[in-house]
């Protein structure tokens, strides 16, 4: 079946990106990719990423935030991988949780909205958050987002939540996705008091949305580090901020940006010098 329209509210889904993504269902059928990747150890290791940052919290205890993106439940990324990644994201126990979207490839499914719902579920955080990306709004979102939901996870579109005491000096402020979405940054940031500002957008393209505005960390997913690199850097990666910002962690004015390499695949089910990945930012 010929998929030429987005059913979701995503912009950008052109004829182009709807016949590939059809033919991949097609060729794809029965997730044969995913489940031959699980035959190659390589293809279902994780990178644990880890970063200290201090910002200026006197007297505040340490706030432990795991990152985790791009999962792409669906017909190349090997489950086994994202048993791996969420199981290093439980091991170490943070205070926050945060995902930044693209959640499935091709159209989300009853069956991958529940698995979505276990992974989120078995990260043991007392706080979750979730911004959606442009693959999760080109299907049935609302689906994604009850999923999340269901999980623990409160999704951020264009809001904020100021974490619980202790580490009530800090934000977490979602921007909708910047590709395909309607990001308005004077929304997100209406109700922001807290001093420490953490910003999740699902691609490093929101970072014009950050003119006007203060933060101290602004957390990405989006561009898989180009899933295929050389080591001179990805072969190619969309966007003018993805191409600068490809992956790893930046200094961008007073701001730290981190864009990870996400975990699952889109379009062909490899990766090369573009290793999955889940981080974890110790903020003092």
């Amino acid at each position: 079946m010929l998929k030429l329209r987005a059913t979701g509210r995503g912009k950008r889904f052109t004829i182009w990106r709807g016949l590939t993504e059809s033919l991949i269902g097609i060729a794809a059928r029965g997730d044969w990719p995913a489940r031959a990747l699980e035959l190659l150890p390589a293809a279902t290791r994780v990178r644990e990423v880890q970063h200290a940052l201090a910002v200026g919290r006197p007297g505040r205890a340490p706030l432990r935030l795991g990152f985790a993106s791009d999962l792409h439940l669906g017909p190349l990324t090997p489950p086994l991988l994202l048993d791996e990644a969420f199981r290093a994201l439980a091991a170490w126990r943070p205070d926050v949780l945060v995902l930044g979207g693209d959640y499935v490839f091709l159209d989300v499914t009853p069956a991958s909205a529940a698995r979505l719902t276990q992974l989120v579920a078995s990260v043991p955080a007392t706080t979750k958050v979730a911004v959606v990306g442009n693959h999760d709004l080109w299907t049935d979102h609302g689906l994604i987002e009850r999923a999340l939901a269901a999980g623990g996870a409160r999704v951020l579109v264009n809001q904020s939540l100021t974490l619980p005491p202790p580490h009530d000096d800090v934000a977490l402020v979602g921007f909708d996705d910047p590709w395909c979405g309607a990001p308005d940054p004077a929304r997100a940031f209406a109700d922001v008091t807290a001093p420490v500002r953490v910003v999740v957008a699902h691609a490093p393209e929101g970072l014009p949305f950050m003119a006007a505005h203060d933060a101290a960390l602004m957390l990405c997913g989006h561009t898989h580090g180009g899933q295929v690199a050389l080591p001179s850097g990805p072969v190619w990666v969309y966007g003018t901020y993805g191409r600068k910002y490809p992956a790893g962690l930046y200094d961008v004015g007073p701001m730290k940006l981190y864009v990870g390499r996400g975990l699952g695949n889109v379009d062909l089910p490899v990766r090369f010098n573009a290793p999955p990945e889940v981080a974890l930012f110790t903020i003092t």
